[in-house]
């Protein structure tokens, strides 16, 4: 099973159009299972088209890239986190899968719950899929900072945590804002409560480095952070694990570099 995660950073992009063909034409050209994206959005004065998502949604547009190329396969789920840039944008969470979804979910892990005025607020989206007969299940994150006052990780890991199905095998990917070299911090956390990195379990990877300097939400960063993973509930084997969008595999398509890996379920 081939999976994606990336915080598309949409509509605060340049050449945004062209950086969705590039990531359509990469997803048809890896053939992955399932995408988790984060800073999905989609602008407050657009028409709806199904359900919540509005014509100019990003993960909508995505989908439409993709059947422009012959590839009809994919479905999305898409949930609202918190409005952005000055009330004019609806930013989400999504997950493309091109297996049919059995079962999806939405929950906070903010301490709000109050998205239009708070941007702090967190909500995950979860979707369970079939494969091979077996059911796994999926969630997009897009979590807070370890040392935030008002919305501290911890607190959001902790709701994140206690609503997991642990007999099952879950899969949480995403934008999870801490540095996995930072000790006593969110990554140790999580580890600390059973979730296995697929990057340590990987047969073949590469730095994983995600981000590279300043960006939102690291205003004063200089390092090079590993903050975007796919943690896995159960040891499982991972032929590799690669950073991508990062102009050494792929063309940059946001602010964040995305994350692929291959699993053997």
């Amino acid at each position: 099973m081939k999976l994606l995660t990336l915080n598309c950073h949409s509509w605060q992009e340049e050449h945004q159009l062209d950086k969705i063909a590039h990531l359509a034409e990469t997803i048809i050209e890896n053939s992955y299972d399932v995408i988790t994206l984060q800073e999905v959005s989609q602008a407050i004065a657009e028409v709806v088209v199904d359900g919540k998502v509005k014509k100019n949604n990003y993960g909508y547009i995505l989908l439409q890239e993709l059947n422009k190329r012959g590839s009809n396969e994919y479905s999305m789920v898409w949930e609202l986190t918190h409005y952005i840039k000055n009330r004019t944008y609806e930013e989400g969470v999504a997950i493309l899968t091109k297996h049919p979804i059995i079962q999806q979910q939405s929950f906070f892990v903010s301490q709000s719950e109050e998205y239009a005025v708070n941007w702090k607020t967190r909500r995950i989206i979860g979707a369970t899929i079939k494969y091979e007969g077996t059911p796994y299940t999926f969630y997009s994150c897009h979590m807070g900072w370890w040392y935030d006052e008002t919305e501290p990780f911890k607190a959001q890991a902790d709701k994140l945590l206690q609503r997991m199905n642990w007999d099952e095998h879950f899969f949480l990917m995403g934008d999870f804002n801490n540095d996995t070299s930072l000790q006593g911090e969110g990554y140790e956390y999580l580890l600390s409560h059973g979730l296995h990195d697929t990057y340590h379990l990987a047969e073949e990877k590469d730095e994983g480095v995600t981000v590279k300097g300043k960006i939102a939400g690291w205003s004063n960063n200089k390092q090079d952070l590993r903050i975007d993973l796919i943690l896995t509930s159960k040891p499982v084997q991972v032929e590799f694990s690669k950073v991508i969008f990062n102009n050494l595999n792929k063309m940059v398509v946001s602010d964040h570099f995305g994350v692929e890996a291959k699993v053997h379920l």
